[in-house]
């Protein structure tokens, strides 16, 4: 353990991310180059001996966080990475992209500062790889049983993963034409750079995973031939049935779903553009959404050189402490600045955030594009238009950044492999089954198990859109059970088998 009274010596104290005006005129990571082992290792050491770590709830992997701060204070980065992936086969993801509901599970929660976890995990996560703690790991044996993931996204590389330690020999197939799903063309560089994505799927190709890009599943290959082929079959193709905006003027150029515009964005850094067909340059740029897709639509943007950006947020602006109706340890709504805003503060002196603002229509101008947008106060609870608050903004770019509502549904998977939806809308788990197996009803959406014979399904696909780091938990989850389907049983750890916790926004 670390020392009992350290956080009542050492304040809080995050890695400080690098200048504004300095990350604006790249695509380099917020904190390239900033790890800073001496200041992580002290904050590591505030860590308290608190008895019972609400950290392990906040977290869907049940990461074992007393245990790695415990080493990471002490220097121990090799001890710290056993312990970080014992439970999690993608620390270097989650320590960059997860919001860290841990740190508000954290018990100095209550009435202090948390442990800065975030920081310590992507410290280790990258001591791991400078270290050289991350040997490939190929089964001893094989098991002569195969399994197809179809997805490579979180969720499909890590359940990928342990089915291929396990020594069951695993191809993943990609519709696109890079491994990574949203790691790839979702999330910006500046969140993460692909180096680390590319060494992992690396590390995965030397323990014998198979990768297989530019494949539809349930297009051009049939997904009845490819279970006709498999000893059982993951689903992991994530939640990418995008939201509309249903508005007078939306068929207007100009406006484009937030992802597209992510994805071209990215494409520039893989090296498929010189630059991208959707730019922010030179334009007044409307972002409708206020969520980490919306955050991530913003910080691209200032680094294409807008004339300005507008954030449309439906939500009331939250307030600063915890309301009484989140308690801790619950992950609360409250006024948060992503790297992003920052960003926009600093160029632009002020939050771009509009909250309590829909969207009415969008203007025309010439050649048929959007020319503004006309937006309405709405009231927080109803969120119905208040009278006389209609006002127009300059919009030559806007991104409809509304999150997701399910899985693809107008693709021949669903009907190949004789999946159903449940009313979420997202393929449904069969909850009998895990009752059978596992004892609990509510473990059905941690098994994976689908009413169709060998059929798994991880991730946002069956769960919603959510985190990374409950698609890593819910890959592993499959993983679990399909190896036990494949065997009768398993060693492979199930990380999330109590009760479903609620989507942590």
């Amino acid at each position: 353990m670390t020392d009992p009274h350290g956080f009542l010596k050492t304040p809080r104290r995050p890695v400080p991310a690098r200048p504004v005006e300095e990350r604006l005129s790249d695509w380099n990571e917020v904190y390239a180059g900033q790890a800073m082992l001496p200041l992580v290792s002290e904050q590591a050491g505030r860590c308290m001996d608190c008895g019972i770590p609400f950290c392990h709830s906040g977290c869907p992997l049940g990461n074992l966080i007393p245990e790695w701060n415990a080493y990471a204070a002490r220097g121990d980065w090799r001890a710290a990475a056993e312990r970080l992936h014992a439970t999690n086969n993608f620390p270097e993801f989650t320590g960059r992209l997860c919001p860290a509901p841990c740190e508000d599970a954290c018990v100095l929660a209550i009435n202090a500062d948390p442990v800065t976890i975030k920081n310590v995990e992507q410290a280790i996560s990258d001591q791991i790889w400078e270290r050289g703690y991350a040997p490939p790991q190929p089964p001893e044996r094989l098991s002569g049983k195969t399994v197809a993931v179809i997805g490579s996204g979180p969720a499909g590389l890590a359940a990928a993963q342990q089915l291929t330690r396990a020594g069951h020999t695993v191809a993943v197939y990609e519709r696109a034409d890079r491994i990574g799903g949203l790691l790839r063309y979702g999330i910006p560089a500046f969140k993460m750079e692909k180096r680390h994505l590319d060494r992992r799927i690396e590390q995965m190709r030397a323990e014998g995973t198979k990768f297989r890009t530019g494949v539809d599943v349930g297009g051009e290959l049939d997904a009845t031939e490819l279970r006709r082929r498999h000893d059982a079959v993951v689903v992991a193709v994530g939640a990418t049935e995008q939201r509309e905006l249903p508005v007078p003027g939306r068929e207007l150029d100009g406006i484009h779903q937030a992802m597209d515009y992510l994805t071209h964005a990215n494409r520039v850094q893989e090296g498929d553009y010189a630059s991208s067909p959707l730019t922010a340059e030179g334009k007044h740029v409307v972002i409708v959404g206020g969520g980490d897709t919306g955050s991530d639509c913003l910080g691209t943007a200032l680094r294409q050189g807008p004339v300005s950006v507008v954030q449309l947020d439906i939500n009331p602006e939250p307030g600063d402490a915890r309301p009484d109706t989140e308690p801790w340890p619950v992950y609360p709504k409250v006024y948060r600045i992503s790297h992003a805003h920052e960003e926009a503060r600093g160029r632009e002196g002020a939050d771009p955030r509009v909250f309590s603002s829909a969207t009415l229509r969008f203007d025309e101008g010439p050649a048929g594009r959007v020319r503004a947008l006309r937006l309405t106060k709405v009231e927080p609870e109803a969120r119905k238009p208040r009278p006389d608050s209609e006002r127009v903004i300059p919009a030559e770019l806007v991104l409809l950044a509304l999150g997701f509502s399910g899985p693809q549904r107008d693709t021949g998977l669903m009907k190949q492999l004789g999946l159903t939806l449940d009313d979420r809308g997202n393929f449904a788990r069969d909850a009998a089954f895990a009752a059978r197996t596992a004892g609990r009803a509510e473990q059905a959406e941690r098994t994976g198990r689908t009413r169709t014979d060998g059929i798994f399904v991880a991730g946002d696909a069956g769960r919603g859109q959510s985190l990374v780091v409950w698609a890593i938990a819910e890959g592993r989850s499959a993983a679990a059970a399909t190896d036990r389907y494949l065997t009768g049983s398993t060693v492979l750890p199930a990380p999330v088998t109590a009760k479903d916790r609620p989507l942590v926004a």
